[in-house]
């Protein structure tokens, strides 16, 4: 077993970023982890709110948000006039399709590799409304960007009013090619939905320049803000009539110098706002990191764009810094820890490297047949039992599941500044022991 060594220096290390540093943490992709700076940050604004609250929510709040917003506006590619803060992507996702006319006859247009919470608010939706949901079939391995595309396409109709796919993939970690589905689509006819809950701070944006007419993100996962903080963009030709899950003050409220669109989603009613009010800042730590350590010594490839990915900027050198750098890094390092899988474990990748991210899935064996792979005592969903080992005896955090459906399952791995090539060289030593034991029920 890799005996478990950090000798980085801060930012750069777990505890900095307020994870328990005796856990390797390779799931940053679940629910993102936020740096210390920005945790302290939040907790002066909490404390300012709880002093005087109705100085901060009727006079301080609103410039604070705007700020944050220019600051994400900037890093997504869009004007801030159409970007407004949700709690997270599903939040968004729920804006969007709830908000839409639908009815009998029409089509909503999804793939297999959709997120299950979003995924319920499209059948949810749809069962409402009398729409029919259409899934596009993408098997693994993905060999192209293109095989998206025609899988897509081929299931576009007259009837399809609208396509709900996401960015990167939560359960496959694939980035799929949003820029050319959208100016596909766009020509049919048909508006896209883009669950980006993975797409800030993994890949370069430019939302302006593209035909995405919604896209739902998250900034507490790859942008580390603090949990509760995601944002919704809308193209300015899509907002009228799109209103936020929660009806609030801003439905009959117009604001001089504000869109109707950030009238009606800036005040949901009182609330914690500070997860927004610190985007702006998890941004700020991430653009002042030196991403260039000595960790980084594997380098696959070189190129920030996977694949056709929204924004066509691939001209990041190696000694950049920041968020353009990080990412950069990230990809770099995934790739390689997911080379170092399958090399020693023969392990088979579920994409071509070039729709790959700062997240990677592996095929794992098929479980034992009729075997109980799963601990079902957890209050929220079941858990592999190979990932609670993994964790239980080796402090290695890493989720693996069922998919499509059991007994297939995929393991995930994940990229972010505190990870260094030693902790994908635990996990494949861990999982050599773990999958070869005897007793193995995995």
């Amino acid at each position: 077993m890799t005996e478990k060594r950090d000798d980085r220096q801060p930012p750069y290390r777990a505890d900095a970023w307020g994870l328990d540093p005796d856990v390797t943490m390779l799931n940053h992709g679940s629910f993102g982890a936020c740096p210390r700076p920005v945790l302290r940050r939040q907790q002066e604004l909490r404390e300012e709110l709880e002093r005087e609250p109705v100085q901060f929510f009727l006079r301080r709040m609103q410039p604070l948000l705007d700020e944050s917003r220019k600051m994400l506006a900037r890093v997504i590619g869009a004007e801030p006039d159409d970007v407004v803060f949700v709690r997270n992507a599903t939040t968004g996702v729920n804006a969007v399709l709830r908000s839409l006319p639908l009815g009998p006859g029409d089509e909503l247009l999804v793939t297999d590799h959709d997120y299950n919470a979003c995924r319920n608010v499209v059948d949810f939706v749809a069962q409402r409304a009398g729409t029919s949901v259409v899934i596009a079939a993408v098997p693994l391995p993905v060999r192209s960007p293109a095989q998206v595309v025609d899988a897509l396409l081929e299931r576009v109709t007259e009837r399809t009013r609208l396509a709900v796919i996401d960015h990167i993939t939560s359960p496959t970690a694939i980035v799929f090619p949003i820029e050319q589905i959208a100016r596909q689509l766009h020509q049919r006819g048909v508006d896209l939905l883009v669950d980006g809950a993975h797409g800030p701070g993994m890949v370069p944006l430019e939302l302006s320049q593209t035909v995405v007419a919604y896209y739902a993100g998250n900034c507490h996962k790859w942008l580390c803000s603090p949990k509760g903080a995601g944002f919704l963009y809308v193209r300015p030709d899509r907002q009228q009539g799109i209103e936020p899950a929660v009806i609030s003050h801003g439905y009959n409220m117009a604001r001089p110098g504000y869109t109707r669109l950030q009238a009606t989603f800036d005040w949901p009613g009182t609330d914690d706002p500070t997860p927004w009010l610190c985007v702006g800042e998890a941004i700020r730590f991430l653009e002042q990191l030196d991403v260039v350590t000595p960790s980084d010594s594997i380098t696959p490839s070189d190129s920030i764009t996977p694949s056709d990915s929204i924004t066509p900027s691939d001209s990041i050198t190696p000694s950049e810094s920041g968020l353009q750098g990080l990412m950069r890094r990230n990809r770099r390092l995934a790739l390689a820890g997911r080379q170092l899988l399958c090399e020693t474990l023969a392990l088979e990748p579920v994409c071509d490297e070039a729709m790959i991210g700062s997240m990677a899935a592996l095929r794992l064996p098929d479980d034992p047949p009729d075997a109980d792979t799963l601990d079902r005592s957890s209050a929220i969903s079941p858990v592999h039992r190979l990932q609670i080992a993994l964790f239980e005896r080796f402090g290695i955090e890493v989720p693996v599941f069922h998919w499509p459906s059991a007994p297939q399952k995929l393991l995930r791995i994940s990229a972010q500044a505190y990870n260094h090539s030693a902790d994908y060289e635990r996990l494949a030593d861990a999982l050599r022991e773990l999958l070869n034991s005897r007793e193995s029920s995995y």
